[in-house]
């Protein structure tokens, strides 16, 4: 069994937002509570309307296939669950984990998709529970890659893979400019017109934030194999969206 002590959070503490490390999980946990109810509106501006057919597809492209057993871990609103029960064809093949009350209460899910309260870091599973292990933009909100993908090594059957959604930053300046702009000018002054939390606005500052302070791909892909994966692969769209793959050996 593989042990691992070294932490890597995925970004340095965000101190303009919560006073300590310590302080980040409850202060990130209850302001997606607050959000929950505009989640689904913004990530549709966010994504232009593609993400529903972006998430089906870097599901699919990852190995996803019909009669796996799914877990999607930070399920949020629970928008990748929804693309993985259409794929599977069986709703009850699929879980969803979020350590968000709010959020689990506003997801929107197929009869049958089960949710449950929980953290990256502490899957309420058993050992080899699913074939596939989804994470849609929430690895930057992750407090610990080495704990989480440890535990995504253990809830995984053998052969089980990963896919790990995410937004990068894109190497150009002018399209780091324009994504800057985009989601940390644009996407809040949006957000604070149609948005019906006040805090929602808030919440796509701090999305920016996290993504510019993240850690780079090379350091993900460097968990998942300190972790036990193999196969590491990551595939790029558009310079921006990030689909992070690997297997659990046999």
């Amino acid at each position: 069994m593989m042990t691992q002590t070294h932490a890597q959070p995925p970004h340095p503490p965000l101190r303009k937002y919560y006073e300590s490390e310590p302080e980040r999980s409850a202060w990130v946990r209850g302001l997606f509570d607050r959000t929950a109810a505009d989640y689904d509106r913004i990530e549709r501006i966010l994504g232009l309307g593609s993400g529903s057919w972006y998430r089906g597809q870097a599901l699919r492209d990852a190995g996803l296939q019909a009669g796996m057993t799914v877990l999607d871990v930070g399920t949020g609103t629970g928008l990748l669950a929804c693309a993985a029960a259409v794929i599977v064809g069986d709703p009850t093949l699929v879980t969803g984990v979020d350590p968000s009350p709010g959020m689990i209460a506003h997801a929107k899910v197929p009869a049958g998709v089960r949710l449950l309260a929980g953290s990256a870091e502490a899957i309420p599973v058993p050992d080899a529970a699913a074939d596939f292990l989804t994470l849609g933009y929430a690895l930057r909100h992750i407090g610990d890659l080495t704990a989480a993908f440890t535990e995504f090594h253990r809830v995984l059957k053998p052969g089980g893979r990963v896919c790990l959604l995410e937004i990068s930053l894109p190497q150009g300046k002018v399209t780091r400019a324009l994504l800057k702009a985009w989601l940390n000018g644009w996407v809040p002054k949006i957000a604070a017109v149609i948005a019906r939390r006040r805090d929602t606005p808030l919440l796509m500052h701090y999305y920016w934030d996290t993504i510019a302070a993240c850690v780079p791909p090379e350091t993900i892909l460097q968990a998942l194999a300190a972790a036990g994966f193999r196969d590491l692969a990551r595939h790029v769209d558009l310079g921006i969206f990030s689909a992070y793959r690997a297997r659990k050996p046999l």
